[in-house]
């Protein structure tokens, strides 16, 4: 009897294991069913780059592309910038979801990251690529998230 009691229970346990998802699926999918297309956000991105005097940047984004960009100084990055590509993995949430993906199944020695609880979208993310490495660490930060008309 105590066999069958702890084999139903194993199958109960897995069962709800398998419908529930990663942390990553569930907050994409609550991203997604909120079905915001028209929004603003402010990006913090720190690691040991060239670009850091230029953070927060600012994102306007509608339909799915970045309608404005702009430095902490108030000046507009615009596609020619050189800074611009390097930019572009966080410029959009939908773009955000795909690098974070990328570094969930990638080689990364340590990953942490915290959703938003009401829109699902990553809030803070730090990666350490290597933990032995120097200056190989990031980390990204979303915040004042708008959604516009």
């Amino acid at each position: 009897m105590k066999k069958i009691i702890l084999l139903t229970l194993a199958l109960v346990l897995s069962a709800c294991s398998i419908g529930a998802g990663t942390d990553f699926d569930r907050n994409l999918s609550k991203w997604e069913d909120a079905n915001i297309i028209h929004y603003r956000y402010t990006l913090f991105i720190s690691c040991f780059c060239v670009f850091s005097d230029e953070m927060p940047l600012t994102i306007e984004v509608k339909d799915g592309e970045v309608v404005s960009m702009t430095r902490s100084d108030g000046t507009a990055v615009a596609p020619t910038d050189n800074f611009y590509e390097l930019y572009q993995p966080y410029s959009t949430m939908d773009r955000l979801f795909l690098k974070l993906e990328a570094d969930l199944t990638g080689e990364a020695d340590n990953l942490a990251v915290t959703y938003d609880p009401v829109y699902g979208f990553p809030s803070n993310v730090s990666i350490d690529y290597i933990t032995e490495a120097i200056d190989d660490e990031i980390s990204y930060q979303i915040s004042n998230f708008e959604a516009l008309k």
